[in-house]
């Protein structure tokens, strides 16, 4: 068993991402889809609580919908960095508090953020003295966004996205985040992106609102200036839930600078200069639409959030 302090709780709190760029390859014969994605860390984040305690591992979560047994990923995380340890049977001595505020099935990798932050946790709870280095290489067992999830800031993400090249961080600005009422699963938006390239349909997922599928070229503060937002997932997920398109066009028209869909959706998020999100934020509200405000993350301020 692993050598616990008598008294000892650790809080991390893990960011969200979104997908600056999202291009989609074939699928491969292992069934993944290479990927080429910028990621981007934002402020929106969860907290866990993480606490040595002596008996069976456990998890708690009072979100509706967030599973607090063995199929949520803290719990996958638990298991890898307890076998990694040399361990054996089910891990046990700690006990993880899991306070959503990242929506689920939104495309902005909250379960992978809180797999991250068990690592974390979990490896100073245990005593396990794993390199960030180290639990990024297990991160990449769990999930491909659980080691960018663990390094923050803006990143280059290939293969399946756990491959990352950091680079410079962009300039603080202002992030509304949409959540639409309904969810959208990973499996179900690569599948429908399947679907449609065997069907050869066309990349315009919403004919009527050309700057939905097409976001215009923005500013976000890097050397090498302009970047044009993109996202392969968008069309086919906005020819099934065509409100994706109503709501980056809604963003577009409070000022946004440019938005889109993130990741495999159902989330769009929306940048703004730094002061106008909230602005924005408060027009944007609607009974059926989750409106949140965030902004952008330095590699720093990613880690900080996480303890490392």
């Amino acid at each position: 068993m692993p050598n616990l302090p008598t008294s000892r709780t650790v809080i991390v709190r893990p960011s969200a991402k979104i997908n600056l760029t999202l291009h989609v390859g074939p699928k491969r014969d292992d069934g993944y889809h290479d990927l080429r994605t910028l990621l981007q860390s934002i402020t929106l984040h969860d907290t866990l609580t993480i606490s040595a305690r002596r008996g069976p591992f456990g998890l708690a979560c009072h979100m509706p919908g967030v599973p607090s047994d063995r199929s949520n990923l803290v719990w996958r995380a638990a298991d890898v960095l307890w076998e990694a340890m040399g361990q054996t049977g089910a891990p046990r001595d700690a006990h993880i508090k899991l306070e959503k505020v990242i929506p689920s099935q939104a495309g902005l990798g909250g379960g992978s953020a809180d797999a991250a932050a068990a690592l974390v946790g979990l490896n100073t709870v245990w005593g396990a003295r794993r390199s960030r280095r180290d639990l990024m290489r297990l991160g990449a067992l769990i999930g491909s966004d659980v080691p960018f999830c663990l390094q923050g800031g803006t990143a280059l993400g290939a293969a399946r996205g756990e491959e990352l090249y950091p680079v410079d961080d962009t300039h603080r600005m202002g992030v509304v985040v949409i959540k639409p009422s309904f969810g959208v699963s990973t499996a179900e938006a690569y599948g429908w992106l399947d679907e449609d390239r065997k069907a050869s349909v066309t990349a315009d997922a919403a004919a009527a609102r050309p700057d939905a599928s097409h976001p215009r070229d923005v500013e976000i503060g890097w050397p090498s200036g302009a970047l044009a937002l993109s996202n392969d997932l968008m069309a086919p997920v906005s020819r099934r839930h065509p409100e994706i398109g109503e709501m980056v066009a809604a963003c577009l028209a409070q000022g946004a600078v440019a938005a889109q869909m993130s990741g495999s959706g159902s989330a769009v998020f929306a940048l703004f200069a730094e002061t106008g999100a909230a602005r924005a934020a408060r027009q944007l509200k609607r009974p059926d639409w989750l409106v949140l405000v965030s902004r952008t993350q330095t590699r720093r301020e990613a880690a900080r959030s996480m303890g490392l």
